[in-house]
């Protein structure tokens, strides 16, 4: 599966209230949508939707009542029965895949919170076909870092997994202070990194990833010079915004970044 090309502009704008610098500084927001086109899909499949870093809530007028929900638990709702029809795709015929970090406090008071994301994913599932991903080191499930999902939720941490044909392996988290949740030290993360690398997989879903020096775009260095010796056919990654979803790396690895956007990938349209 490789990405032909990602179109210049957006097809949506979803507003969304985003937390502010300051405890009451909270502000309306854009999500960008993308749409990009790939090679080729498995015949199960009409379209994937990939998305990270929705760190945000609905907006008060948005909200059925009570606590306001957050922009991932609300997003697959549009997605399905507003977005992807409009595009003649079926999202019960479509996938997901999740690069983490889908929490924000509900007072929206400041950024950087940590907190359970479970009906983010459950959302998608409902309504997807499959949604497979990783943890961002903000999110927890429950009273657990990592969930108990079953069924169409497909939870990757340094293992892999073959659906519909695509092999797809995740490594969640960040490298960091393994004291910390969500956080593994270098030489831990790099081992699992090359586990899920062996065998070569298609889609590598990670929350941190490799950084692109020649666009100026931030990540690390040392994944990336990793990966360009043995990375996938296609990498997924969040953490830090890149201002263009999409590069390569100099195997021909491609890097595809969600990190407060959503890209919708489409059967070529040629």
């Amino acid at each position: 599966m490789k990405i032909v090309s990602i179109e210049p502009e957006t097809i949506c704008e979803l507003p969304f209230l985003n937390a502010g610098r300051r405890a009451g500084d909270f502000y309306v927001d854009k999500l960008p949508i993308h749409i990009g086109y790939v090679d080729k899909l498995p015949n199960e499949l009409e379209g994937i939707v990939v998305t990270a870093d929705l760190q945000g809530r609905e907006r008060f007028e948005d909200s059925p009542g009570g606590q306001i929900r957050l922009l991932g638990e609300v997003l697959p709702n549009r997605l399905a029965n507003e977005i992807l029809p409009s595009l003649k795709v079926d999202a019960s015929k479509s996938g997901v895949f999740l690069a983490g970090d889908f929490y924000t406090y509900p007072a929206l008071h400041k950024r950087g919170g940590s907190g359970d994301v479970t009906k983010v994913w459950e959302a998608f599932g409902e309504h997807f076909r499959w949604v497979v991903g990783v943890a961002g080191n903000h999110d927890t499930f429950g009273d657990r870092t990592a969930p108990q999902f079953s069924g169409n939720k497909i939870y990757l941490d340094g293992h892999q997994k073959e659906i519909d044909g695509i092999r797809i392996a995740g490594v969640g988290g960040i490298i960091g202070n393994p004291k910390r949740a969500q956080r593994r030290a270098f030489g831990d993360y790099m081992e699992e990194l090359e586990s899920v690398c062996t065998p070569p997989t298609d889609v590598l879903i990670m929350h941190d990833g490799p950084d692109s020096p020649s666009d100026g775009f931030r990540g690390s260095p040392l994944l990336r010079e990793y990966l360009e010796f043995a990375g996938p056919k296609l990498i997924v990654r969040g953490h830090a915004h890149w201002k263009r979803p999409l590069t390569e790396l100099q195997n021909g690895v491609q890097v595809l970044n969600v990190d407060a956007r959503v890209v919708i990938l489409l059967p070529n349209k040629t």
